[in-house]
């Protein structure tokens, strides 16, 4: 007999796709083996609406290791010998029932994703969206989020080296809680989750299994929230960052002896997901003896211990003789290493319950979900929101100052300090450039060399346009690389949005999915991993269409580095991009200033990707010649906050003499895309002139760094204290 309505709505599958096991199985499923199909074939596991899109997401470069989608991260090759494992994923909605394990425990699974690879957990990075602070529930999320983060990643000694926060009403139900992970592997010590060899046993290693996490891929990740949200609690897992670190010594101790043939993290499906895909990339099956897995409650059925997400958890693939070798190791980090089944070479997964067999599936149907295409229709809010109202732009109620302090104490612009204090940002002792830079940079020991990671997405503009959105997310990811004096070598992506079986939100993902692509494809660099997260919606409204991108540089030289201070009195400033600091109107498009002034999203952004490619070069090239003192790109809040930003980590002033006319708004505030500040002195002028020349990129000089505040012509002459307040101390203020 059929299964309800009910139950299949509990773990995320319709009606025709359970018609669709049935043919393929021959049978109906029973209980155990329901469970299986709804956590791979979840959106979450099996991205039955993105799979189809992200095929089309640039995958090509003579520095990738493995191809994305095939491993647990993607691995980029940086020279001597040398990787960068990268990946970004999402844990949105755990965080938004429980924030402070949901985020804690999206920390640990990000990082084991890294070291499941081999390699080293060197930094983090997070992008996190709430709804407004000014709202009690929304406070709770924050600073729950922000806890859980700083718990897991200071108890590991993995330093949080930069991030993003944003604020939005549309955010209120459904946060974003994205985080990122780089580690380091050499390339001969690289590790696969490939499961092979018939007899190969099955040893899973670290935490015991409890009913945490229980439906969190389907039940949890793969649908929209109603009002049911508590009810939803014991999906969210439970994380302990003590174990974990131990788990990752112990880890990497057992693949440098090269005795380990393939591992895999537990994470979203726990077993299920962990044993079906590794034996799934090895084309090979599995015999597992779930009795024999370590629990930490009494009582529990095979379906709770194959759905299980409970936390710091892995598998690893060994050979029977080595067995006794491995185990050893484990017991030397007084962690539990238990052999729970075997790989078999029938590409079928046979699960037994004390002799019992309680499961019996073809691997390869649990590992091809249903793909759809969704015919996509442009929404229906751009009648509303793509045009800009003049009279509202420049209204003469406010002067250059007031919107300029107004705007630094935006808590989308305001400095974000409350939260990286938490953070331990100088463990490992790798960190050149931390958090409130434009990019972190991290040194590679034992070379000259540097990386340097970012991680960069904006709501406002891919609401108003998905395709310019995407691909401004690359872009300014990129340029905020380029701003350090670092080459965009790779990205990874957690693309967040709401029901794709919407066909306007199916339209939003499509379409910035497309200007994603199109900005790599001018960068030269690959997608190399990433997580889709949708379903972000609260009681039918869904969130902005928002794509972070986590971004990775190389810089062949760690001294080859700028930041963002203003350091010298006398330095000239000049802004890369433009011979012209005004702008058209449309440049206020997606602006914080209109967010911040009047609470208005409207517009249409625009990028030329050619000259943004140009702009990026000329600020690394003259990096490297040791021109730069100084650079920051210009993005939120436009001009005046960048100037601002440098002043304030400078603790010294600027000076211009520009007039900007009746268009003041659009030249202080507009964001067109494109443009980077940069300080140095004025004996450097001339050779900088000829570089610019070279590369045929537009530049103009705005004005001197020095003295004790922003002076712009005869707009403002706000004093750096001034300044500090709003930009520095807001958000906290906020949140008393």
């Amino acid at each position: 007999m059929s299964v309800s309505d009910e139950i299949l709505n509990d773990i995320a599958l319709s009606r025709a796709e359970y018609d669709k096991i049935v043919l393929g199985l021959g049978r109906e499923p029973n209980g155990l083996e329901l469970g299986m199909f709804g956590a791979l074939w979840s959106e979450h596991c099996g991205y039955k609406h993105s799979k189809l899109l992200l095929r089309e997401l640039p995958s090509e470069s003579p520095r990738l290791l493995v191809q994305p989608g095939q491993e647990n991260a993607g691995v980029i090759e940086i020279g001597q010998g040398l990787a960068i494992v990268m990946k970004v994923e999402s844990h949105n909605h755990p965080s938004a029932i429980e924030p402070f394990q949901g985020a804690a425990t999206g920390v640990g699974g990000i990082v084991r994703d890294i070291f499941a690879m081999g390699a080293r957990p060197m930094a983090l990075l997070n992008s996190l969206r709430f709804g407004p602070l000014s709202e009690s529930r929304n406070r709770y999320l924050f600073e729950g989020v922000v806890s859980g983060i700083s718990w897991y990643g200071n108890c590991i000694g993995v330093p949080d080296v930069g991030g993003e926060v944003y604020f939005s009403e549309v955010y209120s139900g459904n946060p974003l809680v994205n985080a990122m992970c780089v580690g380091i592997v050499g390339t001969d010590s690289l590790m696969k989750a490939k499961a092979s060899g018939s007899g190969n046993l099955l040893i899973l290693v670290g935490a015991d299994t409890g009913r945490d996490g229980i439906h969190g891929a389907s039940g949890l990740a793969s649908r929209t929230f109603e009002d049911d949200s508590e009810e939803m609690r014991p999906t969210v897992q439970v994380g302990n960052p003590f174990l974990e670190k131990v788990l990752i010594e112990a880890c990497l101790e057992a693949v440098d002896t090269g005795k380990i043939l393939a591992m895999q993290d537990l994470g979203a499906a726990g077993l299920t997901s962990t044993v079906v895909e590794s034996v799934a990339r090895g084309g090979a099956g599995a015999k597992l003896n779930i009795d024999m897995v370590p629990r930490r409650e009494k009582g529990m059925s095979p379906y709770e211990v194959m759905l299980s997400e409970s936390q710091e958890r892995m598998l690893l693939v060994v050979k029977p003789h080595d067995k006794s070798y491995i185990e050893a190791i484990f017991e030397k980090w007084d962690l539990d290493s238990t052999v729970i089944g075997a790989v078999t070479d029938d590409e079928t997964i046979t699960i037994y319950d004390e002799s019992v067999e309680v499961a019996s599936l073809p691997v390869k149907i649990l590992t091809e979900p249903p793909l759809y295409n969704i015919d996509a229709v442009e929404p229906e809010y751009f009648k509303e929101t793509r045009t800009l109202d003049f009279g509202m732009v420049f209204d003469k109620g406010y002067s250059a100052e007031d919107i300029l302090l107004k705007i630094l104490a935006f808590p989308d612009i305001a400095r974000k300090q409350w939260i990286f204090r938490q953070y331990d940002h100088q463990v490992q002792t790798n960190t050149l450039e931390g958090p409130g830079a434009d990019a972190a940079i991290l040194r590679i020991k034992g070379t000259n060399k540097a990386i340097a990671v970012t991680n960069d997405g904006n709501g406002r503009f891919c609401y108003l346009d998905p395709y310019v959105g995407g691909a401004i997310a690359v872009a300014e990811a990129c340029r905020n690389l380029s701003a350090v004096g670092a080459e965009p070598i790779a990205i990874t992506d957690c693309l967040n949005f709401g029901n794709p079986e919407r066909p306007d939100v199916y339209f939003q993902l499509e379409q910035c999915v497309k200007g994603i692509t199109a900005a790599c494809k001018v960068f030269d660099i690959p997608v190399v991993s990433g997580n889709v997260s949708l379903y972000n919606e609260t009681r039918g409204t869904a969130i902005w269409p928002t794509p972070v991108i986590g971004a990775l540089g190389i810089l062949e030289n760690a001294n080859d580095r700028t930041n963002i201070k203003f350091d010298n009195e006398g330095d000239i400033v000049l802004m890369l991009g433009s011979s012209n600091v005004s702008s058209d109107i449309t440049g206020l498009s997606g602006s914080a200033y209109l967010e911040a002034m009047y609470g208005k999203v409207q517009g249409v952004p625009s990028i030329d990707l050619a000259m943004e490619f140009k702009v990026q070069k000329l600020c690394r090239d003259a990096i490297k010649e040791g021109l730069i003192n100084s650079s920051h790109d210009v993005s939120d809040g436009g001009l005046a906050v960048a100037l601002a930003e440098s002043c304030v980590s400078g603790n010294i002033g600027f000076r211009s003499d520009l007039q900007l006319g009746n268009d003041w708004h659009v030249a202080l505030f507009g964001e067109s895309q494109s443009r980077i500040i940069i300080s140095m002195s004025k004996d450097k002028l001339s050779k900088f002139e000829a570089l610019a020349a070279e590369e045929s990129t537009p530049w103009i000089l705005l004005g001197v760094v020095g003295g004790h505040s922003l002076h712009i012509g005869t707009l403002m002459d706000i004093p750096l204290e001034d300044l500090d307040k709003a930009w520095s101390h807001s958000l906290k203020e906020s949140l008393l």
